[in-house]
C-alpha cells in the first residue's frame, strides 16, 4: 500500500502518483522489515553485519554507510573476498621479501604489459618510490644520501600544478618546478630535471607530455591513484609508453587499504625497489608493506583482469536507480545519474531540490544523514567540504581550482547490498519533512 501522507500532499498530481507507483515495491520492502534487517538479510551469505554490535562499536566507533566513495579517510574500499582469502593464506608463511617482490613484478608485467612492477604501501608511497628512483637510481651511495641530492638531478616538474600529494616527492629531496600547461613544459625542463609528475589521466594529454619528455630523456610519472575503473588503464599507460605509473590498491582495485602498485620501465622499477622497504637505509623504508598486502593485492588485480565489468556496472547502476525512485516520491525533488570520468568512476546519483523552497541546504541534509542511525555519508555541499584529512586547508593548493557548489551525490560502488534502501528511505524522509515544514 502506498503511504497515505504522500497521496494527500499532491492529490491532483499525476506525475507524483506515477513516481509513488514506481517506488511502491521498494517502499513495501522497507515497511516489511527494519533497516538493519534489510542489510543483514542481503549479506548473510558472505558475512554477518550489524551496525549496533560489531568490532568497531565495541571500541566506541560507529561505522558509516558509505555513499561518498573510495576516500582514504573512511577506509578506501572494502576488500574483495579473493583479496581477503589471499591475505589470510599469506599470513601463515614466512617468505623472502626480495624474492616475493621480484616475483610479483613478473606477474604484474604479464597482466599490465609494462616491463616490470612492484607493490607499495599505497599510491602515495609509489610516488615517493618513483621519485627516489628517478633521482638516486640504483646507486647505493646516492640511495643512502637521500634526501641530500648533492650531485644528482633533483628537479621534478609538476605538470598541471601542485598536487595534494607532492610532499611525497619533496621528501626525497626534490625541488618542485610548476608547469601549468603543456606549452610551459619545454622551458620547465632543465639539465637538472629528474622526473615529470602529473595526475592528468586522460590519454591525449599524457601523450602530449610524452612527445616532449621522450626526446628530452626525462621520465614521466602518471599518478592514477584513483583512476580505476576502468581496468583498461592498467594496461593502457604501458601501451602509451609511460615510464612510470601508479594506482591505489585500496580504492577501485578493492585490495588492502595499505597497498598500491607502481608499474613501468624495468630499470626504474628496479631502482624504486632499491629505494624502498625492505632495504635498510632507503628513504622509503618507513613505507613498509607486508607479504599479506602483496598477495592480497595481486589477488585483487587478478580478479579485475577477468571480471564481468558490464555485470558489475549494471548492479552499481541499479543501486542508485533504487535510491532515485525513492527520493523522487518527494514533490520537487529531481535526480540524475552519471558516471564521472575522473575519480570514483562509478554510477553516481545527484539529488536536486530548491534549497530556498525546502528550507534545507545540501550541507544540512548531509549533516542529518551522518547524524542518524546508522550513519550515512554522502557527497555534496562545496567540492572538498565533505572530505576530511586535508590539514584544515581553507584554500586550494597553488594551481588547484576553487570550491564550487554541488548537489547531494551518492556513489554506488561503496554501498553494500541492502544499503541503497536505507539511504533512499532516510533521504526521502529528510526531504519530505523539510518540504512539509516549509509549506
Amino acid at each position: 500500500m502506498l503511504p497515505e501522507p504522500e497521496l494527500q500532499d499532491s492529490p491532483n498530481s499525476r506525475r507524483s502518483f506515477m513516481k509513488l507507483l514506481a517506488a511502491a515495491p521498494l517502499l513495501a520492502t522497507i515497511s516489511a522489515r527494519s533497516a538493519s534487517a534489510a542489510v543483514s538479510k542481503a549479506v548473510t551469505s558472505t558475512v554477518k553485519r550489524s551496525f549496533t554490535n560489531n568490532i568497531y562499536t565495541r571500541l566506541g566507533v560507529q561505522p558509516v554507510i558509505n555513499g561518498l566513495g573510495t576516500y582514504t579517510y573512511i577506509g578506501g574500499s572494502l576488500q574483495l573476498p579473493e583479496a581477503r582469502k589471499a591475505y589470510e593464506e599469506a599470513s601463515h608463511y614466512f617468505v623472502d621479501m626480495f624474492e616475493l617482490q621480484d616475483a610479483a613484478g613478473v606477474h604484474l608485467a604479464k597482466i599490465s604489459g609494462a616491463e616490470d612492477g612492484m607493490i607499495t604501501d599505497g599510491a602515495a608511497a609509489a610516488i615517493s618510490a618513483a621519485t627516489a628512483a628517478c633521482i638516486a637510481g640504483s646507486d647505493p651511495n646516492n640511495i643512502m644520501k637521500l634526501p641530500d641530492t648533492t650531485g644528482m638531478k633533483n628537479e621534478v616538474v609538476m605538470m598541471g600544478g601542485r598536487s595534494a600529494f607532492d610532499d611525497g616527492i619533496s621528501l626525497c629531496g626534490a625541488k618542485l618546478v610548476v608547469a601549468h600547461t603543456v606549452e610551459d613544459l619545454p622551458t620547465a625542463l632543465t639539465p637538472q630535471t629528474a622526473m615529470v609528475y602529473t595526475d592528468w589521466q586522460d590519454y591525449d594529454r599524457v601523450s602530449s607530455i610524452l612527445k616532449i619528455t621522450k626526446p628530452a630523456g626525462v621520465p614521466i610519472l602518471v599518478d592514477a591513484a584513483d583512476g580505476l575503473p576502468p581496468f583498461e588503464k592498467f594496461m593502457g599507460y604501458a601501451k602509451l609508453g609511460v615510464d612510470l605509473y601508479d594506482f591505489s590498491g585500496g580504492k577501485g582495485l578493492c585490495g588492502p587499504q595499505a597497498s598500491g602498485v607502481l608499474l613501468g620501465r624495468k630499470d626504474l622499477i628496479t631502482a624504486a625497489k632499491y629505494n624502498c622497504d625492505p632495504w635498510e637505509g632507503a628513504i622509503c623504508r618507513p613505507m613498509k608493506f607486508g607479504k599479506e598486502e602483496i598477495m592480497a593485492l595481486l589477488a585483487a588485480i587478478d580478479y579485475w583482469s577477468h571480471a564481468d565489468l558490464a555485470a558489475l556496472d549494471k548492479e552499481w547502476q541499479s543501486r542508485v536507480e533504487r535510491i532515485a525512485k525513492l527520493v523522487e516520491t518527494v514533490p520537487g525533488v529531481t535526480t540524475s545519474i552519471v558516471t564521472p570520468t575522473g575519480s570514483n568512476a562509478y554510477p553516481t546519483l545527484s539529488v536536486n531540490w530548491d534549497e530556498n523552497k525546502f528550507g534545507l541546504t545540501v550541507a544540512q541534509c548531509a549533516q542529518q544523514l551522518i547524524a542518524g542511525k546508522p550513519r550515512i555519508l554522502v557527497g555534496g555541499t562545496t567540492e572538498g567540504e565533505s572530505v576530511r584529512g586535508r590539514l584544515g586547508r581553507t584554500t586550494p593548493r597553488p594551481g588547484a581550482t576553487g570550491a564550487r557548489h554541488r548537489p547531494l551525490q551518492i556513489t554506488s560502488m561503496t554501498l553494500q547490498p541492502g544499503e541503497d534502501l536505507i539511504v533512499g528511505n532516510r533521504l526521502r524522509q529528510i526531504l519530505n519533512k523539510a518540504r512539509k515544514q516549509a509549506l
